[in-house]
């Protein structure tokens, strides 16, 4: 509440000479609004625009809250069942599950539209040997590439402002390069390339900065590094 009253979020109703801050009705319903429109992903200035507009209306903010959390809920239950498939053929130890199970919760269209951006913007070589070298993988060697890249995501964040020369950052970016060779061979150029892609691409830096804003700029910083001094 202390942060939302000095971004001019929310403003109490009464302040006290003590400093307590007394919110009456109309607070309490625009810190509800707050709260939904941040589940649902929006950033805080424009929660903070949509409330200051004069034409906001609280009641189809409400229905249009509703309507996207349980579209949201329906897609959780859905990658929850995923999850148990998941766990199931592990613990039975089931091979590489069918590519339906494996994403499903992800929104049909979505996947397509990743397969066509695939198509388009990369070489059709590389494309193909990194769909086999995937088809090829058991589930548990895709989860734990997954979760490798992941685990080197978070420790750059950790390390961000460190000299990409250090080498920490070095021996994450060698676990990078081979992580991303388990898809296909990825030469100086290439891995540039994909450093490039973290800070142009929405979708990656998302993935990066959700852990320190700054981490995907750091990642590729650091994969030229690798790239200039180790892939030559």
């Amino acid at each position: 509440l202390h942060y939302y009253d000095k971004k001019e979020l929310l403003k109490p109703l009464i302040r006290a000479r003590s400093g307590y801050r007394y919110y009456g009705k109309e607070q309490l319903y625009r810190l509800q609004q707050i709260l939904f429109f941040k589940e649902l992903g929006f950033e805080l200035k424009e929660i903070k625009r949509i409330l200051d507009d004069p034409e906001f209306d609280q009641l189809q903010a409400l229905k249009y809250q509703k309507k996207e959390l349980g579209n949201q809920a329906h897609r959780l239950y859905e990658l929850i069942e995923t999850i148990d498939t998941t766990i199931k053929n592990l613990e039975a130890g089931r091979d590489m599950a069918p590519e339906e199970d494996l994403y499903k919760g992800f929104p049909k269209e979505k996947i397509e539209a990743w397969n066509k951006e695939i198509d388009k913007n990369y070489d059709a070589e590389i494309v193909a040997e990194s769909r086999k070298n995937l088809k090829g993988m058991s589930k548990v060697q895709a989860i734990a590439v997954k979760e490798e890249q992941e685990t080197i995501a978070k420790a750059m964040s950790e390390l961000l402002g460190t000299d990409v020369n250090s080498e920490p950052v070095i021996a994450l970016m060698r676990r990078q390069h081979e992580a991303n060779e388990k898809f296909y061979k990825t030469t100086a150029s290439m891995f540039k390339h994909l450093g490039d892609m973290y800070v142009s691409d929405i979708r990656f830096a998302e993935f990066y900065d959700k852990y320190k804003s700054g981490t995907a700029s750091f990642m590729r910083d650091a994969m030229y590094h690798y790239a200039d001094t180790n892939l030559k």
